[in-house]
């Protein structure tokens, strides 16, 4: 967790970012949500404070999504509340281990297909796709994907966790905002986790480095 014996230069040094972001992301018609933020040990920004974060702020969040970016801009008004994305709505999130995502970028790569992904400090990797996909039997069977589709969300850029802030591996900027067919990335995962499998087996494990 952010020391937040120094918390008032935490704020400044957040803050202003995390509200920038979150109205660039409202205007491009991403779910953002303010959510709970880092306050000494726990987390606050909802009534009281937590032991788990970050966690949407407003109970009725599912019912706020879709709200105008001029609005959006008011809820970073006061704290440096984190910046999460509400999926199921445009967006699903896949999130994998951080050797199983630094797999399938190197798939990915090597086909020329930028994937906007986002990392946290304990080596967590999370794709953002089109929604609507169920994730692939094989997926499902791996025990370590999760799927972040309605009713869930995913900490954004530069959303303050434990040892850490989320950091983007690939910017969407990189792929000019256009989010990939989660079945393309789904495929790529299979292919790092069957590329784990024959490295585990003695074979060559061939990359895209």
């Amino acid at each position: 967790m952010l020391d937040m014996d120094s918390s008032d230069s935490w704020r400044r040094a957040f803050h202003v970012e995390l509200r920038a972001q979150a109205i660039g992301l409202a205007w491009r018609g991403w779910a953002v949500l303010p959510g709970t933020y880092p306050a000494g040990s726990q987390w606050a920004g909802r009534e009281g404070v937590e032991n788990t974060g970050p966690q949407p702020v407003h109970a009725d969040w599912q019912e706020r999504i879709g709200t105008k970016p001029e609005q959006v801009a008011t809820w970073w008004t006061g704290q440096p509340y984190s910046l999460l994305l509400a999926t199921g709505v445009t967006l699903d999130a896949i999130e994998v281990p951080g050797h199983l995502g630094r797999g399938a970028a190197r798939v990915l790569r090597a086909v020329g297909l930028p994937v906007p992904i986002l990392a946290t400090p304990d080596d967590r990797w999370t794709f953002l796709v089109h929604s609507g996909q169920e994730l692939a039997s094989p997926l499902v069977e791996h025990g370590d994907v999760v799927l972040h589709q309605a009713g869930s969300w995913v900490p954004l850029p530069p959303t303050p966790v434990e040892h850490g802030v989320v950091h983007w591996r690939v910017r969407p900027e990189v792929c000019g905002w256009q989010m990939p067919a989660a079945s393309l990335v789904q495929d790529a995962l299979m292919d790092a986790i069957a590329n784990e499998s024959t490295y585990a087996r003695g074979g060559r494990l061939v990359t895209a480095d």
